[in-house]
Order: C-alpha cells, then structure tokens, then sequence
C-alpha cells in the first residue's frame, strides 16, 4: 500500500508540433513543461494536470 506522502506520478511525452495551433495550447504545452518534440516529463497526476493533458491530448502520448 503507498503511503500518503508518495503522490501518483503520470509521464506524459510531447508527440506532436504546436506549430499553427493555437497560443493557448502552446501555452499549456509549456505549462506541463513540454518546449521539444519527444521531450517527457514526470508530473504529479492531479485534476490541473489532468485537464491540461486533456486540452493537448492530441499532441501528447501519456503513460501511467
């Protein structure tokens, strides 16, 4: 059983360009911590990040 403390991590990869799309989706890519194609980052899994992911899904791949 995980302790309370250990927090449920989500690797979420950038698979796809955020060039002609829009700023604020830009943005959220930087948010998450995303600049580079196949870049991967390690985030917290909580519902900002969450709806983050869900507002690129369509340029990123998530695992976990």
């Amino acid at each position: 059983m995980a302790k309370k403390d250990e927090a449920k991590m989500v690797k979420v990869t950038q698979t796809g360009s955020p060039i002609r799309r829009q700023k604020d989706q830009r943005a959220t890519l930087i948010g998450l911590g995303l600049n580079k194609m196949h870049k991967t980052v390690e985030l917290k899994d909580t519902p900002e990040v969450r709806g983050m992911i869900r507002k690129v899904q369509h340029m990123v791949t998530v695992e976990g």
